[in-house]
């Protein structure tokens, strides 16, 4: 198990301190200093099961610069909000944990931390 966090956030201490309290075994993954490639992006959505769109913080001072709120959300687009998400980590939603049965959840809730740890093989 893996999750993507900004120490600063704090629904991610929020989950971390919940897999602590669970004994779960996982690895931090600091996204925005270890930003993930297209391709890990794509992978992660996959496993969400979510469009890039899902997960962009479209408040963030970045996505408003580039006008995200303005974007197509459609098959055509979505490789357009890969490549930001990948040029611009900030705006990837927080945090996510890559689940051990394959899956992914966006933890912003404990109940999507519990969900997670229930996937453990």
């Amino acid at each position: 198990m893996e999750i993507w966090i900004n120490p600063a956030c704090s629904k991610c201490r929020g989950a971390i301190g919940l897999l602590d309290a669970e004994g779960a075994e996982y690895t931090v993954r600091r996204y925005l200093e270890d930003v993930p490639s297209e391709a890990e992006i794509r992978e992660v959505l996959e496993r969400l099961g979510l469009e890039p769109w899902d997960i962009t913080r479209t408040q963030e001072a970045e996505a408003k610069e580039l006008g995200l709120k303005e974007w197509a959300r459609d098959a055509g687009s979505r490789e357009r909000w890969v490549t930001a998400l990948a040029g611009h980590p900030r705006l990837i939603q927080r945090p996510i944990i890559t689940a051990e049965d394959g899956t992914a959840v966006v933890a912003r809730t404990d109940e999507a931390v519990r969900d997670a740890l229930d996937r453990r093989s």
